[in-house]
């Protein structure tokens, strides 16, 4: 049988991100598909370097868009590694709890969209969204802003936890826990759902470490690996919670991965509240940041996976060079790879658990 070539996209950004695909077709099956990306470039890399440090953490907003606070806090982590600097335990405290609510909130993103991918009712999506605008509304209470924040900053946290803050999540969380057991049982107990996810898209264990596959990506295929255990920092040390994984490397394994991943980062948030240590939330800082020449590789957990940054300093007010370590490029360059022979309804559900944002694949 001849093949045919189709092109997918670009697709609007009220989509996945702006993504085409070159796919070539024997009948509905795939026989090979080549991402193509590029479109959101903004030249982020190359615009850092002729930025101050302290004017670059407001730019990492606009990269991986759902989940701007772990931008901040990759950059910042980085560059407080080459200043020695060591944030009030209480900044970090704050961090971590604004971290992981932002997991939860990429995560209900991520699981409200692969719903509508796969063409089921709205559903799934009314509700996720239902929950991540109620942690869009703590953030606004927190920062003014509603995508990005600019709230982790050089040196701790631009401001303290308003009135009341710690109670409002405790109150969500509460709320949350009740329903993602709705979630499950939407997904789980949902035939349609099962039959198009479960078996498709296998990413194998040593597949998914030979192509750099990060995140819930990888953990989805029985990886245990997550830089907040592999490599602490923060506060996470000193928070009891664990790593979890999927089983069997497919579509489903990966979507359980992110309803479980919510359910941890509601423990660790809470311990976080529990724990809470009084005192500053900044170190003073210079406005004017000169670091010391030297250079570093600072990497954190994102919701997708390992984000890191690598920064030259050569003694100046601005970087050298600087450069990202995106885990949404790693795993969607995964996609070629477990996409030969599904059909062509079943690439889409594999994009989608892919969870890529583009404004970070690009950068």
């Amino acid at each position: 049988m001849e093949t045919v070539l189709l092109n997918l996209g670009p697709q609007h950004p009220s989509t996945h991100g702006v993504l085409r695909l070159v796919v070539e077709l024997e009948g509905e099956r795939v026989v090979n598909v080549e991402p193509v990306i590029g479109y959101l470039h903004r030249g982020f890399e190359k615009i850092c370097e002729n930025r101050r440090y302290i004017q670059i953490t407001p730019l990492t907003d606009k990269l991986d868009y759902v989940a701007s606070m772990s931008n901040n806090m990759a950059y910042v982590k980085a560059v407080e590694e080459l200043l020695d600097l060591h944030p009030p335990q209480r900044a970090e405290f704050i961090r971590v709890i604004v971290l992981e609510l932002q997991r939860i909130a990429s995560h209900l993103l991520a699981l409200g969209s692969i719903g509508n991918d796969l063409g089921m009712p709205f559903t799934l999506m009314m509700y996720t969204f239902r929950e991540r605008e109620k942690i869009l509304d703590l953030f606004e209470s927190l920062s003014g802003a509603r995508l990005g924040y600019n709230y982790i900053t050089i040196g701790g946290v631009m401001h303290d936890l308003p009135f009341g803050f710690p109670d409002h999540v405790l109150a969500f969380l509460k709320e949350l826990d009740e329903k993602i057991e709705e979630y499950e049982d939407l997904i789980y107990e949902n035939e349609i759902f099962i039959r198009r996810t479960e078996g498709v898209g296998v990413l194998k264990p040593n597949d998914a470490i030979n192509l750099g596959a990060t995140g819930p990506v990888l953990r989805g295929s029985g990886v245990k690996r997550d830089v907040r255990k592999e490599d602490p920092y923060s506060v996470y040390h000193m928070f009891d919670w664990k790593v979890v994984t999927g089983d069997k490397g497919d579509c489903l394994s990966r979507i359980s991965v992110w309803i479980k991943e919510m359910k941890m980062s509601s423990e660790i948030v809470k311990q976080a509240i529990a724990n809470l240590p009084a005192g500053n939330i900044r170190e003073k800082v210079s406005r004017v940041i000169r670091p010391p020449e030297g250079e570093t590789y600072s990497r954190i957990e994102s919701p997708r996976g390992e984000l890191g940054f690598h920064i030259v300093g050569d003694g100046s007010t601005n970087p050298y060079r600087l450069k990202i370590r995106s885990p949404a490029f790693c795993n969607l360059s995964v996609l070629p790879h477990i996409a030969k022979g599904v059909l062509i309804a079943d690439l889409i559900a594999i994009l989608g658990t892919l969870d890529p944002v583009f404004g970070e694949v690009d950068r």
